[in-house]
């Protein structure tokens, strides 16, 4: 897949829901759950971050879960990505990018969704041909304004950001022209998440879809 036919299908795929959910997997028990709470309440794309043992098993679980849109996380080699197909991802996501990658993601046919923290960055992978790029880690690399000024000299790259998103100021970035998505853990990363208590993530995910929807 080209990288513009990439950067397509990935803003096709968060375009609904606008929020990307990003996981740290350590323990499967209840992902299926997770998963259908977050789908019903409007929010299907769940990021999972390659930085446990059990996260292929997750992508595996989460990809057979109707209507659930499941990416693979931090990915940074070839290896990586070649893993993430065959495990269901519909799509990978990486911190950042380099040539290899970006070779191996088109060979392997996995639509990728590169990082980038500076407008150099931006500007390759705008010559790669890739029109929705990750901004990160959005908080330390300017936030808000940052993204407001990348959009001055290249309005044709929409960015997701994550990387210090979270309940409190998540719509600030939406609220951007330039931003097609925002990625966090907010939803997960609580005494909820911790305890297993599907209907609380449920509840909050739905108060999420629709200040997202508003924007």
């Amino acid at each position: 897949m080209k990288p513009d036919e990439s950067s397509s299908y990935i803003i096709g795929k968060c375009a609904d829901s606008r929020v990307v959910t990003t996981l740290t997997a350590d323990n499967l028990s209840g992902l299926n759950i997770l998963a259908e709470e977050l789908v019903s309440a409007g929010l299907p794309v769940i990021e999972v971050l390659l930085r446990t043992s059990e996260a292929l098993d997750a992508i595996s679980l989460l990809a057979r879960v109707p209507g659930c849109i499941v990416a693979a996380g931090s990915v940074l080699t070839p290896q990586q990505l070649a893993q993430a197909r065959s495990n269901g991802a519909s799509f990978a996501v990486s911190p950042g990018a380099t040539d290899a990658l970006i070779a191996a993601a088109a060979d392997c046919e996995l639509p990728l969704l590169p990082g980038a923290a500076t407008a150099s960055e931006v500007m390759k992978l705008g010559e790669h041909g890739f029109h929705f790029i990750k901004f990160f880690p959005a908080a330390t690399s300017g936030g808000v304004p940052a993204l407001r000024a990348l959009g001055g000299p290249m309005p044709q790259i929409r960015f997701c950001p994550t990387g210090g998103i979270g309940a409190d100021n998540f719509e600030q970035y939406l609220c951007l022209k330039n931003v097609a998505a925002v990625g966090g853990s907010w939803l997960v990363s609580g005494s909820a998440f911790r305890h297993r208590q599907w209907a609380e993530i449920g509840k909050a995910a739905r108060r999420t879809a629709r200040l997202a929807k508003a924007k």
